[in-house]
């Protein structure tokens, strides 16, 4: 198994670093999900990756912890 670090990006206003922080965590909690991520993998490879929607809710509707090797 790899590791990734995956980032969602979107641009804030705001006074602070937390501030923007807080503000995109709330528009999180009330809005929808975020489609559009950068991956970065432990050699340093980045991808940028849009996600489709319908394919996106279909793979979160599963849980997918029983069996890792079935992704």
């Amino acid at each position: 198994m790899h590791t990734f670090t995956v980032t969602a990006t979107t641009t804030v206003q705001a006074d602070t670093a937390e501030e923007a922080a807080l503000l995109f965590y709330q528009e999180l909690s009330k809005g929808p999900l975020p489609l559009t991520f950068r991956v970065t993998d432990e050699t340093n490879r980045t991808t940028d990756l849009t996600l489709d929607q319908a394919k996106a809710d279909d793979f979160a509707s599963t849980d997918h912890t029983a069996d890792p090797g079935n992704w």
